[in-house]
């Protein structure tokens, strides 16, 4: 993977030769993953989402075929029926609290349904893809009347039903979660729920995908793109203590926190891999003053992005159904484009399985060379059990005003390597894990700025 800044680094340094020999630059099976997303299976689990009438968080729960309750069993049977197909190779749960707050103003029960496909050699290492099942119009307290929520957000668990079946003809040594959350529009709950117990069970949570709204291909502002996708990454972590605050002052890492790393890998592979696509990232933890379910995981430290399409369509969001002066108001179902979210399905992924084929991204990096010609990096290196497929590392290293890493060097099964004549000051560096079959983890910038988390 990423041929084109290997050549372009090894040319860039002194002849020294290079460690071992370097896994395959591409997977082919990354292809076929890219593609496989069905846009007639997508199509049809929107339409079954909408015909609950509204999953409002707080709406009907015992209607078999109307309301939240109605919808997060469907989901469930879903994942099930997934399952089935692959021999049981998901665990389908219901993870739950009862909550309040602004908006559920007395005691609620918020309900999201999961699917974890299991690692084969690292299960406590987890990459997580999440939609949301809840919708809203106008009033976000109107439980009652009817609110589709075709692209926003039965898009995004559409997208993430897709994925499991894509994804569990595959095994992989890492665990994938496949998430439906609900209680996004009423204040996050879902995701925080879920977060919370990660962190209870103990998950090392590389990284979480959220798709919300990925099937609009036509902005308000009348451009229609169905080619380019959004990827919001936050920059320094929520957690970050003032020490490391500090130490980032004068070592940098504020455009390197995971979720940024994260970013650049999502962009990088899709671009690769998915056909006819272009990934925007975008330097903000989402749209401008605004939220989504990633936040929550964000908020505990975990590596977090937003995945979206690139022209929103606001009289399709957050609006009772009507037409006025010509002009539709609601989200429902005509509008979306089912090829379009199967593109984005696809980025997803290939994002998913790259990861999770990779080795677990390295730990405990660190980096020297002030006033040296030099720049040395060291990490740590996990378990052969938990990294069987371990190939070795690749260091990256860019310009500072760089948004993506340029230069690389494949350096082989180590845990210290040294670039001669690249001068430290002038660059931001990384280390990638690597597996056997070419698979490469996100790239992790030295420090507590920039780590994934430990083995």
């Amino acid at each position: 993977m990423r041929a084109l800044f290997t050549a372009m680094a090894i040319a860039a340094l002194p002849a020294v030769a290079v460690a071992q020999t370097p896994p395959p630059a591409e997977i082919p099976a990354l292809y076929d993953i890219a593609v496989a997303p069905s846009p007639e299976r997508i199509e049809a689990d929107i339409a079954t989402l909408v015909g609950f009438g509204t999953r409002h968080t707080l709406s009907e729960t015992e209607s078999e075929t109307r309301g939240i309750g109605a919808a997060r069993r469907w989901i469930h049977a879903e994942f099930e029926r997934i399952s089935a197909a692959c021999g049981g190779c998901l665990e389908v749960m219901y993870v739950s609290d009862t909550v309040t707050g602004p908006r559920i103003p007395e005691p609620a029960e918020v309900v999201s349904v999961i699917a974890i496909q299991r690692g084969t050699a690292d299960p406590n290492r987890y990459v997580l893809m999440s939609g949301d099942i809840d919708s809203r119009v106008t009033d976000v307290m109107n439980a009652a009347d009817d609110s589709p929520g075709a692209n926003d957000n039965a898009s995004g668990v559409a997208g993430t039903l897709e994925a499991a079946r894509v994804l569990t003809r595959h095994r992989f040594p890492a665990t994938i979660v496949y998430a439906a959350l609900a209680g996004e529009e009423q204040g996050l709950f879902g995701g925080q729920i879920l977060a919370a117990h990660a962190q209870r069970e103990g998950w090392r949570l590389q990284a979480v995908l959220n798709n919300d709204m990925i099937g609009n291909s036509a902005g308000i502002n009348g451009v229609v793109d169905n080619v380019t996708a959004r990827v919001f990454a936050e920059g320094t972590r929520m957690t970050e203590t003032e020490a490391e605050a500090r130490q980032r002052r004068f070592t940098g890492g504020e455009v390197d926190s995971p979720s940024r790393n994260l970013a650049r890998y999502i962009a990088q592979v899709g671009e690769q891999y998915v056909p006819n696509l272009d990934v925007m990232m975008v330097y903000r933890l989402d749209r401008f003053g605004r939220g989504g379910h990633h936040r929550p995981f964000n908020d505990l430290g975990y590596p977090g992005v937003r995945i979206m399409e690139t022209n929103e369509h606001y009289d399709r969001q957050h609006q009772d159904l009507r037409n006025e002066d010509g002009r539709h108001y609601g989200d429902t179902i005509e509008y979306v484009d089912f090829d379009y979210a199967a593109k984005l399905t696809g980025l997803n992924a290939v994002a998913l399985a790259g990861m999770a084929w990779a080795p677990p991204p390295p730990a405990g990096v660190q980096i020297e060379g002030a006033v040296s010609p030099d720049t040395t990096l060291r990490w740590t290196r996990p378990t052969d059990a938990q990294a069987p497929d371990l190939a070795g590392y690749r260091i990256y290293w860019r310009l500072t005003t760089e948004p993506q890493w340029t230069h690389s060097r494949w350096v082989g099964d180590v845990t210290e390597f040294t670039l001669e004549n690249v001068v430290i000051d002038n660059y931001f560096f990384g280390v990638a894990a690597v597996a056997d079959n070419g698979a490469e983890s996100p790239v992790v910038f030295p420090g507590a700025a920039g780590s994934f988390g430990g083995y």
